[in-house]
């Protein structure tokens, strides 16, 4: 596909979501219109995409191909604004006794627990450094910080929260806007990044690409396509993505086995 836009100067506003006169937070951009979007409309418009929307349920297909063959990983998501979450990964190829992790927060608390070890935590959240949003860093060191988080380095918190990796990782590259598509059986904005955050190691190759999908009416991260010369090496996809969902009260517990290990 022809691209239809290319890379701005590096962008740096994942943390800069505009602020109501009564301090909620809300989007800079309400919907996409029509017309062909820039690469910093897009990201401006994905980096507010739990914003739109009371509660979540997103389910993902993680394939990755290694010398090793190929993997599968299943990630259920569910949110409730503000502050409730809960992720469960699933290796569909295990038992079911030991084929999954959860992760469970309530915006106060996180409660884990970990088939395969059967081991369960029960820690309070983790609080940001102090400084972090400080107005006088710039920009691409201030991170986004989630009207719900997730957790960490996962891929529930990059396809939930892209702000950041826009920024980190595909504005890092060069990018651009290739077109629109279905995922999900929902419209999506297709980008590409090739030779994107360079770490001038020996993994850091030149013919590394990646390929996303924003969903146009969230901005939610829709797909996720890493590619080094030519050879699809993991492909994340939404498979279920449903905003405003009815979420039981029920489906934010963790059954955790009498006889499991616990630790703080």
């Amino acid at each position: 596909m022809p691209a239809m836009a290319s890379t701005p100067a590096r962008w740096d506003r994942a943390s800069l979501a505009p602020v109501a006169l009564d301090g909620r937070r809300v989007p800079e951009i309400v919907q996409l219109g029509p017309a062909k979007a820039d690469l910093a409309t897009v990201f401006a418009f994905a980096r507010d995409a739990e914003l739109r929307f009371a509660t979540l349920r997103l389910r993902l297909e993680e394939r990755a191909w290694s010398a090793g063959g190929e993997t599968l990983r299943v990630h259920e998501v569910l949110v409730r604004h503000p502050g409730t979450a809960r992720v469960t990964v699933v290796r569909p190829d295990r038992p079911a006794t030991t084929n999954h992790e959860t992760w469970l927060s309530d915006g106060e608390t996180v409660r884990t627990y970990r088939g395969l070890h059967r081991l369960a935590t029960d820690r309070p959240v983790r609080r940001w450094p102090v400084g972090l949003t400080a107005p006088d860093l710039p920009g691409t060191s201030r991170p986004y910080p989630p009207l719900t988080a997730l957790p960490a380095n996962s891929l529930a918190d990059t396809f939930v929260h892209p702000g950041s990796y826009c920024q980190n990782v595909l504005a890092t590259g060069t990018t651009a806007v290739t077109g629109t598509g279905i995922v999900a059986g929902r419209e999506a904005i297709f980008v590409t990044s090739d030779h994107p955050r360079t770490i001038e190691m020996a993994g850091d190759r030149p013919d590394h690409r990646l390929e996303v999908a924003f969903d146009r009416e969230t901005g939610l991260l829709a797909l996720l396509v890493e590619s080094f010369g030519g050879t699809v090496t993991r492909r994340v996809e939404a498979t279920e993505l449903t905003p405003d969902a009815v979420i039981p009260e029920s489906a934010f517990a963790i059954a955790v086995p009498g006889d499991a290990a616990s630790i703080y």
